[in-house]
């Protein structure tokens, strides 16, 4: 099977650009948005612990099944380890076949931030032109590039309770051509901004923005709350404009609105995409995107890496499925190669290519 790893995933995002990356992978996620309905659907399969969580994130469209396995622990990178870590699996359902796999610590990082751009792009004024966010952490410089790529971002205003977050946020950004304003605090970030993004990692009930800080006509994007018990807003601002989510089951148990009761009014971001709800009405109501991340937009990013390193040199066949000869004689395999293996039948890479080519990516 096909494998992507950490140095592949890297000259991959190097050579085609993170912010061409980020762009296509808006685009991609778009048209699987398109088809939401096509998909399986299903709250993530979580593991709590007073760490942090781990998670299993499954779905499927019928042709290709995919799932990815994440962790977020906050207190990780006060002990040299990173919050998020992940990996996923893209598999062929007529045989139940992994195809590839692959690293999404960094995958994750693009995905999550063409959530918050394909948010953005159908929920924000379209002359929105600050940017202002709260949290400078791994996720900031990805949620800036999906922002730039939908809007025309001309400044950003960041806060963070770390100052070395937020310089090297500068240096990165920089080398990107953007200029960051660092700001002293969560408000004076988001004031004047059209969008707002919060991505802070602490899992506890914060409120990081206030609905004093909130002014008519902004989009929100909130990601940072994505576990029972973890939030980042004023419950306030919940009501002050229509909030739209990725899966609704989820969210009201991950989101902003766990705060809320159950029957609070949400729209799925699907139904606005495809024109079956409305979205943003007029250019001084506020819209609340209260993200979580769901299991599509992993299977977008799997189908979009794939397609995309399709045919060169950046990823390896592995064997991680047995392949014997007879396929019923599982045991035979301890023996060693037989006389026909020796004559040249294929090894369980060469099958997973062929496979590959009998049984293509859908465009």
């Amino acid at each position: 099977m096909k494998f992507v790893g950490v140095d592949s995933m890297l000259r991959w995002i190097a050579t085609s650009g993170p912010d061409d990356v980020i762009a296509g992978m808006i685009q991609a996620m778009e048209g699987d948005f398109m088809r939401w309905t096509q998909f399986e659907r299903r709250p993530r399969i979580a593991s709590h612990s007073r760490d942090g969580v781990i998670e299993l994130m499954p779905t499927s469209d019928g042709e290709r099944y995919a799932f990815k396995y994440v962790n977020g622990h906050p207190s990780n990178p006060a002990r040299g380890y990173q919050t998020v870590s992940a990996f996923g699996v893209l598999a062929d359902v007529h045989n139940g076949y992994p195809r590839m796999l692959a690293e999404m610590t960094v995958l994750t990082a693009l995905r999550t931030a063409a959530a918050s751009g394909l948010a953005i792009k159908h929920l924000a004024r379209p002359d929105s032109r600050v940017l202002g966010m709260i949290g400078a952490g791994s996720q900031a410089e990805f949620q800036a590039l999906a922002a730039m790529a939908v809007r025309p971002i001309e400044s950003i205003q960041v806060f963070d309770v770390d100052a070395a977050a937020c310089a090297k946020m500068q240096r990165n950004m920089a080398s990107m051509g953007m200029n960051i304003s660092v700001c002293s605090s969560a408000s004076e970030a988001v004031s004047g901004a059209d969008i707002i993004t919060t991505c802070t990692a602490d899992k506890r009930n914060a409120q990081v923005i206030h609905s004093a800080d909130i002014t008519p006509g902004v989009h929100i994007n909130g990601i940072g709350g994505d576990c029972p018990g973890k939030t980042e807003f004023d419950p306030t601002i919940l009501d002050m404009g229509p909030v739209f989510v990725e899966h609704t089951a989820q969210t009201r148990i991950e989101g902003e609105i766990q705060a809320k009761p159950e029957d609070f009014p949400v729209t799925e971001l699907w139904e606005v995409i495809t024109g079956t709800a409305v979205g943003r009405t007029s250019p001084d109501q506020i819209t609340i995107f209260d993200s979580v991340g769901f299991a599509i937009e992993d299977f977008t990013a799997l189908n979009y890496l794939d397609q995309a390193t399709e045919g060169t040199d950046l990823y390896e066949e592995i064997d991680l499925v047995a392949a014997p000869a007879d396929p019923k004689d599982l045991f035979g395999m301890l023996a060693g190669p037989t006389e026909d293996a020796r004559l040249g039948v294929p090894t369980a890479s060469e099958l997973a290519s062929m496979m590959r080519a009998d049984f293509p990516m859908p465009a």
